[in-house]
């Protein structure tokens, strides 16, 4: 796997468990979602993306974003 597609993997599957949660527990987790769409107009804006990053320093290699 590549940077790209373990961004875009854990991306949506925190969406899905913050609606997930909101739906079942309590709707306060919706701040989950919307926090990760924040992150991703940040990183969409200033091209930073924190857990890029990371992953980049933990030696995932590199990909082509939707090639």
């Amino acid at each position: 796997m590549t940077v790209d597609r373990i961004v875009h993997l854990v991306a949506g599957l925190m969406v899905l468990l913050g609606l997930g949660l909101a739906h079942y527990l309590d709707p306060g987790w919706l701040l989950l979602p919307a926090f990760v769409g924040l992150n991703l107009a940040q990183s969409g804006l200033t091209n930073f993306c924190p857990l890029a990053f990371m992953l980049k320093k933990a030696g995932v290699r590199e990909g082509d974003c939707c090639s």
